[in-house]
C-alpha cells in the first residue's frame, strides 16, 4: 500500500487555484543555455525535493517520471508500477555555482544504494534507486561515484542503484511539487513513518 496515498489531502483545485499554484511553485524553471539538468530516482520523489532546493546554484526541482513505457503517465500509473516508470527529481542547475560531482553526492548520501525492491517503506520498481544520465560526462561521473562508493564507503553490501540514460521525463500533478512545502505535516509524518531518515542515518552517519 502506498502510505501517501493515505495522507494526501482530496485535491479538487479549480482552474484559477491550479494557476496559482503553478505560478508560485519554484520547480517550473526552464532549463536555458546556462543551465544545465540532473535527474535522479530516489523512492518518493517528495523526499527527494527538499536536500537539492537548499542548495547553492539549484534554480529548481521537478517531480516526475522517468524510465517507463507509457507516454504523459498519471501518479495512479505509475504508483501500480505497470508503466515501468521511476519517481523522480528532475533538478535545473547553473553549473557555475554548483558542479555535478556535488549534487551526486547528495544523491547518494538521501537513498539506500542496496536495496534492490524499492526504497524505505515504498515498495516496487517504481521506487527503484537510479542515476538517469543526460551526457557522456555525467555517465562517467555516476560510474565513477558508484565505483568509489562500492570501495570505499564500507555499506554492507552492493550497490544495486542503476546509472542509465534519460529518456522522456513527465513532470508529476501539480500537488506533488514542493509537497514538503505545501504540506509540511503530511510529508513530515510520511517521511517519518516511512523510516527513511533512520535508515539514511545507519547507511551513512548523522551528518
Amino acid at each position: 500500500m502506498d502510505l501517501r496515498k493515505l495522507i494526501m489531502p482530496v485535491l479538487m483545485l479549480t482552474a484559477s487555484s491550479l494557476a496559482n499554484a503553478q505560478a508560485s511553485s519554484s520547480s517550473e524553471s526552464p532549463p536555458t543555455a546556462e543551465t544545465a539538468v540532473a535527474t535522479f530516482a530516489g523512492g518518493c520523489f517528495w523526499c527527494m525535493e527538499p536536500p537539492y532546493d537548499k542548495l547553492d546554484g539549484v534554480l529548481a526541482t521537478t517531480s516526475g517520471y522517468i524510465g517507463g513505457s507509457v507516454p504523459e503517465p498519471s501518479y495512479e500509473q505509475v504508483t501500480r508500477g505497470t508503466t515501468g516508470h521511476a519517481e523522480a527529481v528532475q533538478v535545473t542547475y547553473d553549473p557555475q555555482q554548483i558542479d555535478y560531482q556535488t549534487l551526486l553526492d547528495v544523491f547518494w548520501r538521501n537513498i539506500d544504494p542496496l536495496d534492490e525492491g524499492g526504497q524505505f517503506c515504498d515498495r516496487g520498481s517504481q521506487y527503484r534507486s537510479a542515476i538517469f544520465y543526460h551526457n557522456a560526462r555525467q555517465q562517467e561521473l555516476a560510474e565513477a561515484s558508484r565505483n568509489r562508493l562500492s570501495e570505499d564507503a564500507g555499506l554492507p553490501g552492493p550497490i544495486v542503484t542503476e546509472i542509465v540514460a534519460a529518456d522522456s521525463f513527465y513532470p508529476a500533478e501539480q500537488y506533488h511539487q514542493n509537497y514538503y512545502e505545501k504540506n509540511p505535516i503530511r510529508y513530515n509524518f510520511y517521511r517519518w513513518n516511512c523510516g527513511r531518515g533512520d535508515r539514511l542515518e545507519e547507511l551513512w552517519g548523522s551528518d
